[in-house]
């Protein structure tokens, strides 16, 4: 259902296989979504390395904090699958398939995890965002504005499986679907509070599957496990919107 007072804008989404999956744009209606900062070690990175925080969006698992810094996606290479716009990496302890389409203007991720029944992981779609200060973040029912530089960094999940940001005249509507397994939305809000040497601005709004940052961290119900299937599927959806004229 189209918001009230707002049209659809079509998306179009590029991704960078080579370099972790990631998507470098997610952009519509004038505007890119994403933010990106020049990183030069992100395209040199090898399994086991720091995080190398180029923006864009990052398949982050099976952790996002902990070991392997990030998880084990970000740093490898994918392969081409059968469908368009269709990537899989193999990873020591699972296999991680994802095919993106756009559906009436809308991004559709398809992931797909298989690995041995029992399988504990955290997935994060780590999708660091160009915000205003002025945007504001919904995940019912918290409204959280995410305001002008002031020197802080800090992260938090949050419950549940859909976001909601208005910056201005636009909207980004982020949807995860996914059965019998637990959902969150993570806020990493860094205004200007990390890194410490040479602080930065990035957003970072992550629908995942778990409910903590570290894997290591992670009690019953936590986490996300695969079944005796040995695969858990889910689905991304990310729609834009506009005030109309």
């Amino acid at each position: 259902m189209i918001p009230v007072g707002l049209a659809p804008v079509s998306l179009a989404v590029r991704i960078d296989p080579e370099h972790g999956g990631r998507w470098t744009s997610l952009s519509g209606g004038g505007r890119e979504w994403l933010w990106h900062r020049d990183e030069p070690r992100r395209t040199q990175v090898v399994p086991g390395d720091a995080f190398a925080d180029a923006g864009g969006l990052e398949e982050c698992v099976p952790t996002v904090r902990g070991i392997p810094d990030h998880g084990d996606a970000w740093s490898r290479a994918w392969t081409a699958g059968k469908a368009m716009l269709e990537y899989r990496v193999a990873c020591p302890e699972f296999e991680l398939t994802r095919r993106v389409d756009v559906v009436s203007g809308s991004v559709v991720a398809d992931y797909r995890l298989v690995a041995e029944p029992g399988y504990r992981f955290l997935w994060a779609g780590h999708a660091l965002l160009d915000l205003s200060p002025n945007s504001v973040l919904h995940v019912e029912p918290r409204v959280i504005p995410l305001g002008p530089d002031d020197g802080t960094a800090v992260g938090d999940v949050i419950a549940g499986d859909t976001a909601v940001l208005d910056d201005g005249p636009d909207r980004l509507h982020l949807s995860l679907q996914v059965s019998d397994q637990p959902t969150s939305i993570a806020l990493w809000r860094n205004l200007g509070g990390w890194p410490e040497a040479d602080p930065y601005r990035s957003i970072g709004v992550e629908p995942m599957l778990g409910r903590v940052f570290d894997l290591a961290d992670a009690e019953e119900g936590d986490c996300a496990v695969t079944p005796a299937s040995g695969e858990v599927r889910w689905q991304l959806t990310i729609a834009a919107y506009r005030q109309k004229d």
